[in-house]
C-alpha cells in the first residue's frame, strides 16, 4: 500500500468587530507544545465534502455555526513526522488542509472543551504571525484572508 494524505477541511472565519469596519479571524488552540494555534479544522468523513466537513469541525471544536461564503482552492499539504508516523497503524504520510471561507451566524460566544481545544482568540489579520508560527501554514492562512477580502471583507 502506497502513502496517502489524510483529507482534512479547515474554516477561516471572520467577522467584523463590534467596534468599527476591522475584521478578526478565529484562532484555536490544541493542547500541544508546537503550532498550538490554528484555524478550526479536521479530518474529512467518509461521504463528507469539503464545506460540510468545515462546518462539522468548526461546530465540534468552537460550539459555533457558520455560513460558508466561498471555498478556497489553497491547500496546505505537508507530511507527518517520523516520529509521529511511527504510531500510525496506516499509510498516510500526512495531511492535504482544503479551506473555506465563513461568517458566523449568529453572535453566540465560542465554546470550547478544554480538552481537544484549550482555548480561542479573535486576531486581527496582521496579529496571526504572534500565534501562527509554522511559516508554510501562516502564509497559506494569509493568501486565504486575501481571498476573503475580495469577496466583500475589507481590512
Amino acid at each position: 500500500m502506497s502513502d496517502c494524505y489524510r483529507r482534512c477541511a479547515s474554516v477561516l472565519l471572520a467577522r467584523k468587530r463590534a467596534q468599527g469596519d476591522t475584521w478578526e479571524i478565529l484562532l484555536l488552540r490544541k493542547p500541544r507544545k508546537r503550532d498550538s494555534w490554528q484555524l478550526p479544522q479536521g479530518g474529512i468523513e467518509e461521504g463528507e465534502t469539503v464545506e460540510i466537513a468545515a462546518l462539522r469541525e468548526l461546530k465540534e471544536e468552537a460550539g459555533i455555526d457558520a455560513t460558508i461564503l466561498r471555498s478556497s482552492e489553497e491547500c496546505y499539504q505537508y507530511e507527518f513526522p517520523t516520529s509521529y508516523r511511527r504510531f500510525r497503524p496506516d499509510s498516510i504520510c500526512g495531511q492535504c488542509i482544503r479551506f473555506v471561507i465563513a461568517e458566523p451566524t449568529s453572535d453566540a460566544p465560542v465554546q470550547v472543551d478544554g480538552k481537544e481545544i484549550y482555548e480561542h482568540i479573535w486576531v486581527l489579520p496582521h496579529e496571526m504571525p504572534r500565534y501562527i508560527k509554522r511559516k508554510a501554514y501562516l502564509q497559506v492562512v494569509q493568501r486565504v484572508w486575501e481571498e476573503a477580502k475580495k469577496l466583500r471583507i475589507e481590512n
